[in-house]
């Protein structure tokens, strides 16, 4: 039986390069591939092959020189940078290395923030932010700040405040890199969950061959080119 949905992210022929003076400097060239709806993926290679580069293009925080980005359908390549703001916000979950919380905030009120630019109620808002605490095993500390919170359990909220909006991909730039071994494997389960559960589309950067174990495809960057 063939399964006839469209991929959920599409690339095709993706290149980018920056600019130093006079100098051009190739980050990626012609990157194509695929990724399916509910689908991890892991972007691995040694630091400067275009990990986080390709992921800012796929997330829509950067833009390619030449090629196309389709995430969802929408080629997020011929968006202005307002129509991109506006894209990201709507469609893309950030998970970071170093969870980027507010430290003024409770755990609550860090996974509330980007409910804040939609027009949902209070109290709707309040049922969106303790259903994804309750996700990430998280509804008894909602009221601690991120000092009073492990890394791991900083991570879990970080990861909450990334699907509240119920976002179309994930993009995690090594979500396990601050954390020891247990704490790391608990929040790969998490995002394997994340897929498995709830069907969301993932796709990660890491460094750990033990991370990417996790996803169902990894591809390795090699001086900004796919590898076999």
């Amino acid at each position: 039986m063939t399964n006839d949905k469209p991929p959920m992210v599409e690339i095709k022929n993706l290149s980018k390069a920056y600019r130093r003076g006079s100098q051009i400097i190739p980050v990626l060239q012609d990157i194509t591939f695929d990724i399916g709806e509910g689908e991890f993926m892991a972007l691995m290679g040694p630091s400067g092959s275009g990990k986080s580069t390709l992921l800012n293009l796929i997330a829509g925080i950067d833009k390619a020189d030449t090629g196309i980005i389709r995430v969802g359908g929408v080629d997020i390549t011929t968006l202005t940078e307002a129509e991109l703001a506006g894209w990201r916000a709507a469609n893309v979950g950030f998970i970071f290395q170093f969870y980027n919380l507010m430290p003024v905030l409770t755990a609550y009120e860090n996974v509330e923030l980007p409910l804040l630019l939609t027009p949902l109620s209070r109290r709707e808002r309040r049922e969106h932010v303790e259903m994804v605490l309750g996700v990430v095993g998280l509804a008894d500390r909602m009221d601690h700040y991120p000092s009073q919170l492990s890394g791991g359990q900083q991570q879990r909220v970080a990861i909450a405040r990334a699907i509240v909006t119920d976002p179309t991909i994930l993009v995690a730039d090594e979500p396990t890199g601050d954390l020891d071994r247990v704490s790391a494997e608990d929040i790969l389960s998490l995002m394997d969950n994340l897929v498995h559960k709830f069907g969301k589309t993932i796709i990660m950067v890491t460094h750990d061959p033990r991370a990417a174990e996790k996803a169902h495809i990894i591809q390795h960057l090699e001086k900004g080119v796919l590898t076999a």
